[in-house]
């Protein structure tokens, strides 16, 4: 009974727009390849050193769209820090729109297209978008959000972990 009102209350809470945080504790960010807009590729490896706000989003997610304004300001605001971010565009995504909506908007941090899948998969199965992962200076994932975040409350948390050795 307690899994089916947990399961009611994220998608109550995900229908309302609000962002849900799931999972406790730190664990390693999967080992995964990235592939660019501009064909390179980047790994799990490369995120280590800075703490990275990875995103799976798609241009067909009102909600994404709406958020990304802000992880633009919130990446603007902590580059300098040692942040970075990286946006992965799900499967589904026409990469043509991937590519006009990254040049349109100016997006300024890294943008993948997850062409087959695997990276969704290998993250612990990302269906529903946004879904936003906070991973620290040692590769590990802090946080997850399901939904947009709480982006004063996402900044703090950045804060806290761009200030750890």
């Amino acid at each position: 009974m307690k899994k089916y009102i947990t399961v009611a209350a994220v998608a109550l809470a995900l229908a309302a727009g609000v962002g849900v945080y799931l999972g406790s504790g730190t664990t390693e960010a999967p080992a995964s390849t990235f592939v660019l807009l501009d064909g390179s590729k980047k790994s799990t490896n490369d995120l280590k050193g800075k703490v990275t706000l990875v995103n799976f989003w798609a241009t067909s997610c009102v909600t994404c769209v709406a958020e990304m304004p802000k992880v633009i300001a919130t990446y603007d605001k902590y580059k300098s820090k040692g942040y970075d971010t990286l946006a992965v565009a799900m499967s589904y995504d026409p990469p043509s729109y991937v590519v006009n909506f990254a040049e349109t908007r100016k997006l300024p941090f890294k943008v993948a297209i997850d062409n087959t899948g695997s990276v969704a998969q290998a993250w612990g199965d990302v269906k529903l978008t946004p879904t936003t992962y906070l991973v620290n200076k040692k590769g590990e994932i802090v946080k997850r959000y399901v939904g947009e975040p709480d982006f004063a409350e996402l900044h703090k948390l950045i804060e806290k972990l761009l200030a750890e050795a």
